[in-house]
């Protein structure tokens, strides 16, 4: 059929579109769209682009602040850290991509995620990501965790910005499907912030970066469908759909837009992300009320003979879409010349309100923008909570060997460090890198006196048990990272990773996600600034556990305050800051020692976040704290290890209380504590008492083991070695 030509309805739910959607559709037309139309509707309606399930539940969410200069609704957060700067941020997925072809899906999604930074104007100086794989002993798993961590290094490493933490997990759950999320940091002036809404009626529709290919073509209506297979066969069907990422194209393109950003040609910029050319041009005039006419053969094509929907929907990488000022086009055309990339007017703003395409002597689209962008689908669609799990009493556990059981949940998965990935990647370019991968969260000077913190974290365990108190948990221990290396948390990220929302138990977790996380983000006046939300992960119905993501920001003034988790002399006390209850529920003790999965997770009291939190920080301001370490995974006792073998050093531990069980108190899961060293800890116990903080001593700094009274002693290089030769060992498998 040609482009030109009325479209089906059997054609239009190939696309994605329901009947209804279909429906709509052509009332808005006044008759029946023709292929192009409908692959630019398709695009733009799905849920990748449209959000259109998630939508009413995301305005919940606390989005403001006294230093929040721009929120969601643009290409990235902003928020002011003072002295004129800001730092401008953002988390997406490229989950389907990356399951499809891991090393090209985790390449772009780092493209992805650094163009929406620096279209904002800042230069990007870190990334972060948040792998999820399925269970080490599926069959694709080692080749999907060689294949991401190679995309992730080898775009981020050639393109020049600091890969400088993450998170990484396996779980039976993402069989099936994959989690690849990636965060960017940048850095911008603060009255120098650019945004996407197009604004002046004759002004040109200017077009940068790399030329247009067919690769990529279906993207965003891909990354809105569940899989219905998980064979090689099927997976490979999907490949034109995932793009090809050129790392060294994006550096030039980097370089070239930030340098026409100095001066005063650009009005709006907008990436050329999920949905290409269409979603670019379409958010852009929309945005600013306007119509936008493009001819679709001026845009520089990588392939002979590409068809307009092919130009509209491809997803080709490195790509740009401007707004410049009437006259400043040939001074732009130098620059992006200088930098050898493509430079193409390709349209103009109208005042009609259309979207017109043109391409030879035929219009091949005309489409009214504000019923494609505004009349967008949006679902209240039915959900439901599931019954909450029971709750586990740890005295009706066996005791067992604790330093057996800490020796197994250091090797497990989850716990296993994670350095065969981060020394793939270069997290020291640029040379701002203070705090490496490996601790509660990385720590990256800024200029001047000034450093940010940034970590990510999730748990999916606990937000599969109770989804409310999981996305409380998820916002929380990402303000304890970022407080525990000594900064203020001032901004937060999402990504929101969930299965069918055409579920109402999927999308009941998604509701209760949202519910917890907007509780701690005002308890903790984090808000958030920018997200993403990934749904579908799931393949013939099976779905991900819950993963609502968070990237957080918090900012130290003075760089030198910063403290890490590594144990730094003999002789120093271990304070315990917070209560503990020993909640096994959900744990990892439980599962790795005990072989199972129930329980509800631990409760998120944020009030007592927040006063542990600010305590803790004002400690490490004084500088009267070695080392201080956030406890989550495992408890207590892989806590100390933790700070043990970053620092290898050992710890005489004190007898737990008589009032728990021994298990309990060493690997329960409680929240809102942190592990403290100190040369001191007499006053701080008592500034503690003083604030009604909860805080004991529970060991001290020495030698080279860790002991404990009635359990004899484990060295902290044993510990170290189980740790530290999971996943190397598990990689180096044929």
């Amino acid at each position: 059929m040609s482009e030109t030509d009325a479209v089906t309805p059997k054609l239009a739910a190939e696309h994605g579109l329901s009947a209804a959607e279909f429906a709509q559709v052509v009332e808005i037309l006044g008759r029946p769209p023709n292929l192009v139309e409908l692959g630019i509707f398709s695009a733009m309606w799905s849920e990748h682009c449209s959000y259109k399930s998630s939508k009413i539940w995301l305005k919940r969410l606390p989005t403001e602040g006294p230093r929040v200069l721009c929120g969601p609704g643009e290409n990235a957060g902003v928020v002011d850290i003072g002295d004129g700067e800001a730092v401008v941020f953002k988390i997406e997925s490229h989950n389907h991509p990356s399951f499809i072809e891991p090393y090209q899906g985790a390449a772009t999604g780092v493209g992805g995620i650094l163009r929406d930074v620096f279209t904002m104007g800042a230069r990007p100086i870190a990334l972060l990501d948040s792998l999820r794989f399925g269970s080490p002993a599926h069959p694709r798993t080692r080749h999907l965790v060689a294949g991401v961590v190679a995309g992730i290094g080898g775009y981020g490493n050639c393109v020049g910005v600091p890969t400088v933490g993450g998170e990484c997990d396996f779980d039976p759950s993402y069989d099936g499907n994959i989690l690849v999320n990636a965060m960017c940091v940048g850095l911008a002036r603060a009255d120098r912030i650019f945004t996407s809404a197009a604004a002046g009626p004759g002004n040109l529709v200017v077009y940068v970066g790399a030329k247009t290919g067919r690769d990529g073509i279906h993207g965003a209506t891909m990354a809105s469908a569940e899989f219905g297979a998980d064979s090689p066969g099927a997976l490979g069907e999907k490949r034109p759909a995932v793009q090809v990422g050129d790392p060294l194209t994006e550096k030039l393109l980097i370089e070239a837009c930030l340098e026409l950003m100095a001066g005063d040609a650009i009005v709006a910029i907008q990436d050329m992300g999920a949905a290409g050319l269409t979603s670019s041009a379409v958010e852009m005039a929309g945005k600013g009320g306007l119509g936008i006419e493009l001819d679709l053969d001026r845009v520089p094509a990588r392939e002979s003979g590409m068809s307009a929907y092919e130009i509209m929907l491809s997803e080709s990488q490195e790509r740009m879409l401007m707004i410049v000022r009437p006259g400043a086009e040939t001074a732009a055309r130098r620059i992006f010349a200088k930098w050898e990339l493509d430079f193409a007017v390709i349209g103009r703003l109208t005042g009609t309100g259309r979207l017109v395409l043109r391409k030879g002597a035929e219009i091949v689209g005309d489409i009214p923008l504000r019923p494609l962008v505004g009349a967008a689908p949006v679902y209240e669609r039915p959900w439901r909570r599931r019954d909450p799990e029971p709750a586990i009493d740890p005295r009706a556990l066996p005791e067992r060997d604790p330093f057996a059981a800490l020796e197994r949940l250091l090797a497990m998965p989850t716990l296993a460090c994670k350095r065969w990935i981060w020394e793939q990647y270069d997290h020291l370019v640029i040379g701002n890198t203070i705090k490496r991968p490996g601790g509660d969260a990385a720590v990256v000077r800024v200029g001047g006196t000034k450093a940010l913190a940034l970590a990510v974290d999730c748990t999916p365990r606990y937000c599969r048990a109770d989804p409310v108190m999981g996305g409380r948990q998820a916002v929380a221990e990402n303000w304890r990272n970022l407080t525990a290396v000594g900064a203020v948390p001032l901004a937060l990220s999402d990504c929101m990773n969930f299965g069918n929302p055409e579920r109402p138990e999927i999308m009941g977790e998604f509701v209760g996600a949202i519910e917890g996380m907007c509780a701690a983000s005002l308890a903790l006046a984090y808000p958030v600034v920018s997200g993403n939300v990934s749904f579908y992960n799931e393949t013939s119905g099976r779905a991900i556990s819950p993963t609502p993501v968070v990237g957080g920001v918090g900012l130290l003034e003075d760089a030198r305050q910063a403290v890490d988790l590594a144990l730094k002399r003999d002789g120093s006390a271990l304070i315990l800051i917070g209560e503990t209850r020993g909640h096994l529920g959900a744990s990892l003790y439980l599962r790795a020692i005990e072989g199972g999965s129930q329980g509800a997770p631990p409760p998120v009291d944020l009030a007592a976040e927040k006063k542990n939190g600010d305590f803790v920080r004002a400690l490490i301001r004084t500088g009267r704290v070695e080392a201080c370490h956030d406890l989550s995974d495992g408890g207590l006792l892989v806590g100390v290890a933790e700070m043990a073998m970053a620092g290898g050093r050992g710890v005489a531990l004190a007898a737990p209380p008589a009032e728990l069980p021994r298990h309990a108190f060493l690997f329960g899961e409680d929240q809102a504590r942190y592990l403290v060293e100190t040369a001191d800890p007499a006053p701080i116990l008592a500034e503690a008492r003083a604030a009604q903080v909860p805080a004991r001593l529970v060991g001290v700094v020495q030698g080279a083991e860790l002991t404990l009274p009635g359990a004899g002693a484990i060295s902290v290089a044993a510990l170290k070695a189980a740790n530290e030769g999971w996943l190397p060992g598990y990689m180096a498998q044929a």
